[in-house]
């Protein structure tokens, strides 16, 4: 995600900065215009953080009750933190698999693709270190069980990669956002492999999901933009909707390697982006196109 500069020339890198073009807002008018009211956005803004510090404080009671039970208690809650935060969501319209392991990959354009991908497929999620230090999403990662990894030492990815195997092998699933880092929503990266090599040791699927946002650029974390910055930039926002897509699961055991499968899981996220644009929820919510479209759901 977001933050300073990393100094090791290994990490992955985007060129997107919160004012550059790629993330700026294009006078194509295509997308939503306007912005709400101060008043109905420090309501939207205190009613998020509402929500989520509720979240923390139920999540010990929820932590002994059964994985299906605690999957489908955390979709509901980050449906609720989405909806009080003004986004509306388009799910897709068939169930997402909700049983044995999994490895759900994900292009990564902010940090709410985090509760986006666990409203339909809740998961051990992996992040920087440094998100373990943010206000109140830092306790409610850590409390979601989120496996950490420190991205200056390039020493402990294998760590991670083994945790992750794990964690599959166990019958749990894993939610990575291969790219390595936000980007604009409008450029992308490469999906690195590492985290697929966990998918080939516990011998489990790769379930990839395709993340939209419009207007791109209210919910493009990027560069050095402040977290705050971004809250007041969503809660601001008129009707900034968010897509979610599942294409296909990619059976691991039909690539030869972790390179041939993250090159397949990218394609399976690019093939699946939407070439039509958002004119407008309304608009969104009346089409009819067929069963791979889905339904627009406030969440």
């Amino acid at each position: 995600m977001s933050g300073s500069p990393a100094p090791s020339p290994w990490l992955p890198t985007a060129p997107c900065t919160p004012g550059d073009r790629c993330a700026a807002h294009p006078s194509d008018g295509t997308e939503p215009e306007g912005r709400v009211p101060v008043a109905r956005a420090v309501l939207r803004l205190a009613a998020g953080i509402g929500t989520v510090l509720f979240g923390i404080l139920l999540a010990p009671a929820a932590a002994p009750l059964p994985a299906d039970a605690r999957h489908a208690l955390v979709r509901l809650w980050v449906r609720a933190v989405l909806r009080a935060f003004g986004v509306l969501v388009r799910f897709p319209k068939a169930p997402a698999r909700d049983a044995g392991p999994l490895l759900v990959v994900a292009n990564h354009v902010s940090w709410l693709d985090v509760p986006l991908v666990a409203a339909v497929l809740p998961g051990r999620m992996v992040a920087k270190r440094e998100v373990r230090g943010w206000p109140v999403l830092g306790t409610l990662a850590a409390l979601g069980g989120t496996l950490f990894i420190d991205r200056n030492r390039l020493r402990s990815l294998p760590g991670t990669v083994r945790a992750m195997t794990d964690v599959l092998a166990g019958g749990g699933r894993v939610v990575v956002f291969p790219e390595g880092s936000t980007w604009c929503g409008r450029a992308a990266g490469r999906f690195r492999p590492a985290a697929f090599q966990a998918a080939l040791d516990a011998g489990t699927d790769v379930q990839p999901v395709r993340l939209d946002y419009r207007p791109t650029h209210a919910a493009a974390y990027v560069g050095d933009d402040p977290l705050g910055a971004s809250l007041w930039r969503i809660v601001t926002t008129r009707r900034l909707t968010a897509d979610v897509r599942l294409p296909d699961p990619l059976p691991g055991g039909r690539y030869r390697d972790r390179r041939a499968l993250a090159a397949a899981a990218q394609r399976a996220v690019a093939s699946d982006s939407a070439n039509l644009p958002f004119s407008s929820v309304h608009q969104r919510a009346s089409s009819s196109p067929a069963a791979a479209s889905s339904s627009l759901t406030p969440s």
